[in-house]
């Protein structure tokens, strides 16, 4: 599944956007790291302060839509009955 992305208000680094239950139009940004403070003394990476907080989504939420190639009941023809066999 491909998550959309938006930028991220502190970082603006593009970052992906994991849907949020219960609502069709927010969002939690996935976890980054910030691209100034990309290391902390020890060498460990440090997120965005801004990962994991609540962000509009890019588009709503809507509801998917499959495409069974169904054919239609009323245009549909017939089968072709079957000789019926005698078992015993």
């Amino acid at each position: 599944m491909k998550l959309p992305r938006v930028e991220c208000p502190k970082c603006k680094r593009p970052t992906a956007v994991a849907p949020m239950a219960g609502s069709l139009t927010k969002g939690h940004l996935w976890r980054h790291d910030d691209a100034r403070a990309r290391r902390d003394p020890d060498g460990s990476l440090v997120s965005c302060s801004e990962s994991l907080s609540t962000v509009d989504l890019p588009e709503i939420g809507r509801q998917m839509v499959f495409d069974l190639d169904v054919q239609d009941p009323d245009t549909t023809p017939e089968p072709e009955t079957l000789d019926e066999a005698v078992l015993f």
